[in-house]
């Protein structure tokens, strides 16, 4: 029953002309929105978890981001809009001003749900290809986003071409002629798209990356890579906004290397006091031959030294004529044998514990190992480890660590004097 068959029906019935037709086309306006209602109750209730309870029992796991952005929620949408456009041709005159209005409505409605449908499936895409490609930490975040604005204008521009009459290709020709304005107006998001594209080809940064931005206070994991910025979790857990863009133009610090070497370099020196530096006498040498990683080392040395300045007649009146062992040096040796035989040194990296030039602060004896731990925190607790266990044996060498005079040095020296 059409619009004018019922609101001549109701006429029969000895009711005013114009209240039959309000009250005509309110009932079938009423009886199309009802079956739209039930037949989107029905996909949303009945199809719809249907298909999700597919989609999660099947072994295909790639599948699920469709259900996590709602892709199948949101084209569910074009079920009532056809509900609505097929009565609508059905039970309403083609040109009332009602089926022109009810038509505008329908073609906005469906350029809305597509927009929302691409925006969707844009959004499992780049879920999906994370999920199947070889690098893990692979995205196609920035080309996505660069589809979905796209979309979302083309929708604009749609939707203001319904409601105007006027043709959306004239609307793209009169945008065409605004280029400069929208080049000024979208500049970051091209930039940021450009810059997109290169750090995918050359794969600079990836998603999980510990990346080190000294100019935007960032240190920490990328989490994100959209088409307008970075966003990178510190690890103070607050999370730092980097323009795409400035990655490019800027330089900064990507530890991946780092990380898929195996590990992680420890470098930092014990600057020893200059003045506690000295030959090692007898005595010396011999308490130093019970420490069990100087007893390949010391002996064979010492008899090295005595025959070549016997060689050479080296007169053993000064310690200067000819060679003698220090205690720095022996140090340093204890040093190494101590970190090749720590469990936690990488065995097959740079291996070295060397004098820096002295400084005003004394001579630098720097290690320049690498860990088999790149945890941060265990990382730290083995530097520790080591720095706390040098430090403490320095004392057995004779040795000093260089600190600036305190304090209670000058109350020490104070307190000598007036004994």
């Amino acid at each position: 029953m059409n619009y004018e068959i019922f609101s001549q029906w109701l006429e029969s019935f000895g009711m005013p002309v114009f209240i039959a037709e309000i009250v005509a086309l309110s009932a079938i306006l009423l009886a199309i929105l009802s079956i739209a209602f039930l037949c989107a109750c029905f996909v949303r209730r009945g199809v719809l978890p249907t298909i999700i309870r597919i989609i999660h029992k099947n072994k295909l796991h790639w599948d699920d981001p469709l259900i996590e952005y709602k892709f199948f929620h949101k084209i569910s949408w074009f079920v009532p809009l056809s509900v609505i456009y097929v009565f609508q041709d059905l039970l309403l005159p083609d040109n009332s001003d009602t089926s022109r209005f009810l038509s505008k409505m329908l073609l906005a409605g469906v350029v809305i749900v597509a927009t929302l449908s691409i925006s969707a499936f844009l959004s499992s895409a780049n879920a999906i290809y994370i999920k199947i490609a070889k690098k893990r930490s692979a995205t196609i975040r920035g080309y996505t986003d660069a589809a979905r604005i796209i979309s979302f204008i083309f929708c604009g521009i749609f939707l203001v071409a319904i409601f105007t009459g006027r043709s959306p290709w004239g609307l793209l020709s009169l945008l065409g002629g605004l280029t400069a304005v929208i080049l000024l107006l979208f500049k970051d998001t091209l930039l940021g798209f450009v810059a997109t594209i290169q750090l995918a080809s050359t794969d600079m940064v990836r998603i999980g990356d510990w990346i080190q931005m000294d100019r935007y206070g960032a240190d920490g994991d990328v989490i994100d890579i959209s088409i307008h910025c970075v966003l990178v979790q510190n690890w103070d857990k607050t999370v730092t906004s980097i323009p795409t863009y400035a990655l490019i133009s800027n330089s900064f610090v990507n530890w991946r290397g780092m990380s898929e070497s195996g590990g992680r370099r420890i470098k930092r020196a014990i600057r020893i006091d200059i003045a506690s530096i000295h030959f090692v006498s007898d005595e010396e040498l011999e308490q130093l031959s019970n420490v069990k990683l100087l007893e390949n080392y010391l002996r064979p040395k010492q008899k090295e030294i005595e025959s070549y300045n016997q060689r050479h007649e080296m007169d053993g009146g000064s310690l200067l004529n000819g060679r003698q062992q220090t205690n720095l040096g022996i140090f340093r040796h204890y040093v190494q044998e101590y970190l090749r035989r720590h469990p936690q040194i990488h065995p097959n990296m740079t291996f070295l514990v060397r004098h820096l030039p002295p400084t005003e602060t004394g001579i630098p004896l720097e290690i320049y190992v690498f860990s088999k731990d790149q945890v941060w925190a265990h990382y730290e607790a083995i530097q520790a480890d080591i720095f706390d266990h040098m430090l403490a044996a320095l004392p057995y060498f004779g040795l000093r660590a260089f600190q600036s005079p305190s304090g209670f040095d000058f109350n020490q020296s104070f307190t000598k004097k007036n004994r």
